[in-house]
């Protein structure tokens, strides 16, 4: 998989940032949990999907396993954000970039693609389901960590 590029930021850390994926289920709600567990507190993290999706259990195993959760989080839409300010939108699918593009085509938000693969398509057993989305899990994990802590400023 092609490595996500870093792109130069404002020079100071993003205080808003959107995540975003065709259904809101699986890799932009993983990255949402996995960005508030490790950014300063007074960065506000939302995630949304192009279409309305359904709560993906194996989402909740993977991140319990590293001590996080969703809580109460049911997927949701752009329509359906509370906030649509953002300093950056970070899109994990084709399709949800191409909308997020299309969204601020006026506005001055950078959009940011970090290819992510959907581990719904996995089969096999139960394991090798869960090891499916660990790898997305990690991927995420290093990119958040690398590319928003890290660096601070380039992402």
């Amino acid at each position: 998989m092609e490595q996500p590029k870093a792109i130069e930021h404002s020079g100071k850390a993003p205080g808003a940032i959107l995540f975003m994926c065709g259904l809101n289920a699986i890799r932009s709600p993983m990255a949402e949990a996995i960005a508030r567990g490790m950014l300063p507190q007074g960065t506000y993290v939302a995630s949304a999907g192009v279409r309305a999706g359904e709560r993906n259990p194996f989402v909740d195993v993977v991140l319990n396993e590293i001590g996080l959760s969703l809580g109460r989080r049911q997927p949701q839409t752009l329509e359906e954000l509370e906030d649509d300010f953002f300093d950056v939108i970070i899109t994990l699918s084709p399709e949800a970039h191409h909308a997020a593009l299309e969204l601020t085509r006026a506005n001055a938000i950078d959009v940011i693609y970090w290819p992510t693969i959907d581990p719904s398509v996995a089969g096999g057993t139960r394991e090798q389901i869960l090891n499916a989305y660990r790898e997305v899990r990690d991927h995420l994990l290093g990119l958040i960590e690398s590319r928003l802590v890290e660096h601070r400023g380039s992402l």
